[in-house]
């Protein structure tokens, strides 16, 4: 019997698990590790935000969801990873062997890239996580209580999600609008990104035209090449580039709220294995999303490392977003479930991407095939249909981890109608 260790239970851990399980099934055992004894559901923190949902709306406790499958879990922080020897070892003291290894930590929120960020002792907001976004919340609700204010919504230097930062700046308009007084509050959107809308992708269909037209439609201003060097207590600083990386202007942006999503950097245990990641501490895969140093270990969703799309003038990283990554995973347990019949592992990812960006009252979609260019297929569309789409898609995806079950049969049919496949 081997024991598949999965580390992290997000948006790539949890499917993993149920994955693993059920291709395994009982002849192998596979335990879940996370941190935290709740699952989050992520795409949700904004909206968590501005009140429109609660931590309870989001959640969910792990254990006993997985317990349903036969798959165990154990929460807390994994401290240390012996590579050598294959064992995890535990902040509660726990040292866990394995056979295999799937890494699906996520991020480190590493606010110290830019002085004074972050809600942690530093003066700016955000919403990847839902604690940061229920301290958002509540300073949300103090702005609200002034009556009036700039708010500026954006992206620091080495982020690599910037989805959540527009729909943020659009929820919070469209809540201001809801309340009758966005008139008394101007805002101002800041990112790291070459224009608006590249989304640390390179773009993807008019994604440039359609978000300036929605960012002037909703009295929205805008720095983009925008390298954030320090937040100060209602100030931020930041350095706008040209295109040659040269210093176009300088901004002191005086602020009353800010939500600015921070540099990644992997988690320190995993960061700190020699040989296993990049100097940003995200771990490298080959194809196969093995590790070419490890060969029991695998790793799958925002903790790999992927080359940015394009070299911009301040640094962004590409986005890896929820179907890319369940490709990525549906990929891993093929491979590691082959090892583990004397087959040659060989199946490989689409990394397609379907995007539902919420957008307060309306919404916005992009489809690319694959995800990195050059692109099969790209196309990003606007309408009522994706805010009720992004509102479907919440229940969906939290009662499918509740369930279960990571791949339905009838989505598996929908999206392979769609061209769109995980393998």
């Amino acid at each position: 019997m081997a024991h598949v260790v999965i580390l992290g239970a997000g948006t790539g851990g949890m499917p993993a698990a149920y994955e693993m399980k059920e291709m395994l099934g009982k002849e192998h055992e596979v335990t879940v590790i996370n941190e935290r004894d709740y699952f989050q559901f992520v795409p949700s923190n904004p909206w968590v935000a501005v009140g429109w949902r609660t931590r309870s709306d989001i959640t969910f406790p792990i254990e006993k969801y997985l317990n349903k499958k036969g798959i165990n879990f154990i929460a807390a922080r994994c401290d240390k990873i012996d590579a050598e020897g294959s064992t995890l070892h535990l902040d509660n003291g726990q040292a866990v062997k394995y056979d295999y290894l799937v890494i699906a930590t996520g991020p480190k929120l590493f606010f110290q890239e830019v002085e004074g960020a972050g809600p942690h002792g530093g003066h700016s907001q955000s919403v990847c996580d839902v604690t940061h976004a229920e301290m958002a919340y509540e300073e949300y609700q103090k702005l609200l209580a002034k009556g009036s204010g700039h708010i500026v919504v954006g992206a620091m230097p080495f982020a690599s999600c910037f989805g959540p930062a527009y729909e943020f700046a659009f929820i919070v308009d469209a809540d201001l609008r809801k309340r009758g007084v966005r008139n008394k509050f101007k805002m101002t959107y800041v990112s790291s990104e070459p224009y608006i809308g590249h989304l640390g992708l390179g773009g993807v269909g008019d994604s440039k035209g359609m978000l300036e037209s929605e960012l002037r439609n909703h009295h929205i201003n805008w720095v983009t090449n925008a390298k954030t060097t320090k937040v100060e207590a209602g100030k931020l600083f930041t350095t706008e580039l040209n295109g040659k990386g040269e210093v176009e202007k300088e901004h002191e942006i005086a602020f009353d709220f800010a939500m600015m999503l921070p540099a990644f950097k992997g988690v320190d245990a995993v960061a700190a294995v020699e040989g296993l990641c990049n100097p940003r501490g995200f771990v490298i895969v080959d194809e196969l999303h093995r590790s070419p140093k490890y060969k029991n270990i695998y790793s799958a969703g925002v903790c790999i490392a992927i080359p940015p799309v394009e070299a911009t003038p301040v640094p962004t990283g590409a986005p890896k977003t929820g179907y890319m990554i369940e490709s990525m995973v549906t990929s891993l347990v093929h491979n590691i479930a082959d090892e583990l019949a004397g087959k040659e592992p060989h199946t490989t990812g689409t990394w397609n991407a379907i995007c539902l960006a919420d957008m307060g009252d309306t919404g916005a979609a992009f489809v690319a095939l694959p995800q990195i260019p050059p692109r099969n297929v790209a196309w990003f569309k606007k309408g009522k249909w994706v805010h009720m789409a992004k509102i479907a898609f919440e229940k969906y995806f939290i009662r499918k981890m509740k369930k279960g079950s990571s791949e339905p049969f009838y989505e598996k049919s929908i999206l392979k109608m769609m061209g769109i496949t995980r393998i």
